[in-house]
């Protein structure tokens, strides 16, 4: 692994594939630490122009308004940082193991701190034009040989060369890189030769230009190098694809897992690192990933005649900046070397205290006598020249104009008064600065292809990983291999730990998504804001939203207070049942059988009585009828007999009714 390589053709092709590098990013290196120097350093004035001034006792102001647009841009992507989300993308991939890993990423970028190094390159890329960061591997512990995958920060972004040849936004296509450092001869000699001197006058040393070696300093670089190699990979039974060369050091053959079909030759990348100075390779380390580990973030990017051009926020207003602090120069000059108006007065007015009135230009007095009918005068102050003013408020609008940031987006008032027109100049100002946090996202999102990529193979053993979940609760969960899972799952059941399922990682493709929004802590916050919306307008919901919006504060004891409240609103909604001693269930069982006794007898007089009816219908039913008819016959009879006395008696002679007259 630290085996020297005194090649010369390599190390000659390398200086000249460095030279070519730094050729091809002097202009953008340039333009970006002009830019930083002007906006963060405030050397806003020409050297030259700033010392003459200096000598010649006259004000030279620099009133900075850039690092505020900087801030603006930078925060806004703080607080709406992405976040990268694994999804499965075949059928060997399954919805559970994509979330684990997407816990296992979150892990990774908590234990290393990635949000500052996200913070570090979306800050150099608005400043300077472009920033970077970069993933590496440690061990867990200096006890073990186990490793974790971590985000490391660059902090500067000038020691990074970039591929001349690359054409993508993210740097995915990067088949070349240097990060660089100078070093003091002693400490070189100290960490890479040990005991042993270097003699800077073999080994060409001697003959290395500029910058490899400048005085008493020499410069070491991490070059990373990318190149396409052929494989054979081979389809198992178990429907898994791996490497040809791989397969017989997993012990699936064991398992009874057996190659299907021919293998097929494939092309892949190698990536591998060389730690070198200019004369030599120090280190050599076969990294396991098939990308280059450094990620860039571009700034505002612009493709002119074949070569990518970056830009910082500031680039295009830094004109506007140095006319702002010219005119506020000028004001502060004209003020301050305006004549004093002298006092005027007659003949001996001034004589009765001429020490006060000869420095009343300097100084305040409380009182000054003087003689004569009238006291001495003087024109009052001209005020500051109007014109001055009007150009360096003129060139504050132009910085707004040109970077697109308003007095809105500021927190400063404006001309907008209500509330929705405020909003839409804020989402103005943040649409047209979009374009820096969107190259930071598909910046993030390249660096999660490469955590894809790194973690089966880093993560190969069996192992217990924390994962952590959306709301960055930690939860641990079983890895391995499939030829591993057996035995690691007796190992677990023989320490007494609870785990329901060991993951293999390896296992089918998965793809990712990122997504940018506001954090979790800023996602909190505005649900705690909508619950209590939600409560005032509906007072009932308390009850039952109380919890949600307990768990969602950060106070201590809010959870405890959240179980607190959903066990009395259960309570309430749903009080315990006493306890029903013994001899009460026994009586109370006893009365149910004499029930259900009661109840059969019950059905059998039912029973009974609808037989008695049906007997009344069919027997007695015809008698009674009969009988009715009867009666009714003997009536009808007895009326007509009736009938007939009737007429008898009024008519006896049989003839009729008579004549009442003759």
């Amino acid at each position: 692994m630290d085996e020297l390589r005194p090649d010369d053709d390599f190390m000659e092709d390398v200086r000249e594939l460095f030279e070519r590098a730094a050729e091809y990013e002097n202009e953008n290196r340039l333009r970006g630490l002009d830019d930083i120097r002007f906006a963060r350093m405030s050397s806003q004035w020409p050297e030259n122009v700033r010392r003459q001034r200096e000598l010649d006792g006259r004000p030279c102001h620099t009133i900075n308004r850039l690092p505020t647009f900087i801030r603006q841009v930078v925060n806004d992507a703080r607080q709406n940082r992405p976040a990268i989300e694994v999804r499965p993308s075949d059928s060997g991939a399954d919805p559970a193991t994509a979330e684990v890993l997407s816990g296992l990423i979150r892990n990774i970028e908590a234990i290393s701190d990635a949000d500052i190094a996200y913070d570090t390159a979306i800050e150099s890329a608005v400043s300077g034009g472009f920033g970077y960061f970069r993933i590496n591997t440690s061990y867990t512990s200096d006890d073990t040989f186990d490793q974790d995958i971590i985000i490391e920060r660059i902090a500067d972004p000038f020691t990074v060369y970039g591929d001349p040849e690359s054409t993508a936004a993210d740097g995915s296509d990067w088949n070349c890189c240097f990060i660089v450092k100078m070093m003091q001869k002693d400490d070189f000699e100290k960490q890479y030769k040990g005991k042993d001197a270097v003699d800077w006058d073999a080994l060409g040393y001697s003959g290395l230009p500029a910058p490899w070696m400048d005085g008493d300093q020499v410069m070491v670089a991490e070059y990373w190098k990318r190149e396409e190699v052929e494989r054979e990979i081979v389809m198992l039974s178990n429907d898994t694809t791996i490497a040809l060369d791989e397969y017989e050091d997993t012990g699936l053959a064991d398992m009874g897992v057996v190659p299907v079909g021919q293998p097929r030759r494939v092309k892949s990348h190698k990536v591998t690192q060389y730690v070198m100075s200019g004369a030599e390779v120090l280190e050599t380390v076969e990294w396991p990933g098939k990308y280059i580990p450094i990620v860039p973030v571009y700034g505002d990017e612009v493709w002119c005649e074949g070569k990518r051009n970056l830009y910082s926020l500031i680039s295009n207003a830094k004109d506007a900046q140095r006319e702002l602090n010219y005119w506020r120069t000028t004001t502060t000059e004209l003020i301050a070397l305006a004549p004093k108006a002298p006092f005027i007065g007659p003949k001996g007015a001034f004589d009765s205290d001429i020490d006060k009135w000869s420095t009343a230009n300097h100084y305040s007095h409380p009182f000054i006598e003087y003689d004569g009918p009238e006291a001495p005068a003087r024109q009052p102050f001209a005020g500051p020249p109007a014109g001055a003013i009007q150009q360096a408020l003129q060139a504050q609008d132009d910085m707004k104009a040109i970077i697109g940031i308003y007095d809105a987006s500021l927190g400063a008032r404006s001309n907008e008064t209500s509330g929705r027109a405020i909003e839409i100049r804020q989402r103005e100002g943040d649409v047209s600065t979009f374009h820096f946090i969107d190259n930071l996202s598909r910046s993030i999102r390249y660096a999660g292809r490469i955590l894809l990529d790194l973690i089966p193979k880093v993560y190969s053993t069996a192992r217990i990983v924390r994962v952590l979940g959306e709301d960055m609760a930690p939860e641990n969960v079983a890895i391995a291999p499939p030829e591993q899972q057996q035995e690691m799952m007796a190992q677990i059941q023989a320490k007494g730990q609870a785990i329901a399922r060991i993951f293999d990682i390896t296992a089918g493709k998965y793809d990712l998504t990122v997504k940018a929004g506001p954090s979790f802590t800023t996602q909190r916050e505005q649900t705690r804001a909508e619950l209590v919306e939600i409560i005032r307008a509906y007072p009932d919901a308390a009850t039952i939203l109380g919890p949600m919006y307990l768990r969602n504060s950060d106070w201590p004891g809010a959870d405890k207070a959240a179980d607190l409240l959903e066990q009395s609103a259960g309570q309430e909604q749903a009080p315990q049942q006493p306890q029903i001693p013994p001899e009460v269930i026994q009586q109370v069982q006893q009365m149910q059988q004499e029930l259900q006794r009661l109840t059969q007898e019950n059905e059998a007089l039912k029973a009974n009585n609808a037989f008695e009816q049906a007997k009344m219908l069919n027997v007695e039913m015809p008698k009674a009828q009969a009988a009715q008819t009867k009666a009714q016959a003997d009536v009808i009879r007895a009326n007509a007999d009736m009938a007939k006395v009737q007429m008898a008696a009024t008519d006896p002679f049989g003839m009729g009714q008579l004549p009442t007259t003759l």
